[in-house]
């Protein structure tokens, strides 16, 4: 019997070492470690950048010097460059926010004008040069947020500086009192602007962004002169 017993105990441990041995040699598992939630792009914050582009479209440079004349325009096109403040807030994919700016900018033309009042001409012939010199916009924006892409459309007040310069190259010349007094003013002029544009944020607190902006500017009389402008910018965002 006791025999026996000293076999069934050295089985035993037998075994018990044969399985230490065994667990021994197995590889050791990683350990993996819990997954990580992906950032999300935050558009929330105040924001300063600077933005540039081209604009053109068309003027009506007499009703600068004087609001008798019938309406007339001609083309105008160049470039522009300046500042942008702005605020946002993110709502899930809604992003809500102001924006303002103010760009110098070179958008001008020029051309032969025949000023007449009712089809009437005045018996004089310029030629006139007109210029955009500055646009400033104060706008709402509303946007999707895709993360980092941010598609917006924006809309509200435009405030432009135009000014006009003519000499008087047939007829009677400029100054003369009845027809034409003044051949050269300038003025900040009211208007309405809207448009749409993308904005990518390439690290949380930069971005860029592209534009289109349509502005109707509100002369005197019946003249509206109409400006198309593409832009690009980059913003900081605090």
């Amino acid at each position: 019997m006791d025999g026996m017993k000293k076999f069934i105990i050295g089985a035993a441990f037998a075994a018990v070492g044969s399985t230490c041995a065994f667990a021994a040699d197995l590889p050791m598992q990683a350990y993996k470690s819990a997954p990580v939630a992906a950032q999300v792009y935050n558009w929330t914050g105040l924001y300063v950048g600077v933005n540039g582009g081209y604009g053109w479209g068309s003027q009506d440079p007499l009703t600068l010097v004087s609001n008798r004349f019938d309406r007339t325009s001609f083309n105008i096109s160049g470039g522009m460059l300046g500042g942008t403040v702005g605020a946002q807030i993110q709502q899930g994919y809604v992003v809500l926010g102001l924006e303002g700016d103010l760009d110098w900018a070179n958008i001008k033309g020029n051309g032969i004008l025949n000023p007449a009042i009712a089809g009437v001409g005045q018996g004089i012939t310029l030629d006139i040069a007109s210029k955009i010199s500055a646009v400033g916009t104060a706008r709402a924006r509303a946007g999707v947020a895709m993360n980092n892409w941010l598609f917006y459309v924006t809309g509200g007040a435009a405030f432009v500086k135009s000014s006009a310069n003519g000499t008087s190259i047939a007829g009677v010349p400029c100054g003369t009192l009845g027809v034409l007094q003044n051949c050269a003013a300038s003025a900040w002029r009211p208007g309405i602007v809207a448009g749409v544009g993308m904005e990518y944020g390439f690290t949380p607190n930069w971005s860029l962004k592209g534009e289109y902006l349509y502005t109707q500017v509100i002369g005197t009389g019946a003249s509206v002169d109409k400006l198309n402008i593409f832009r690009g910018g980059i913003n900081y965002r605090f």
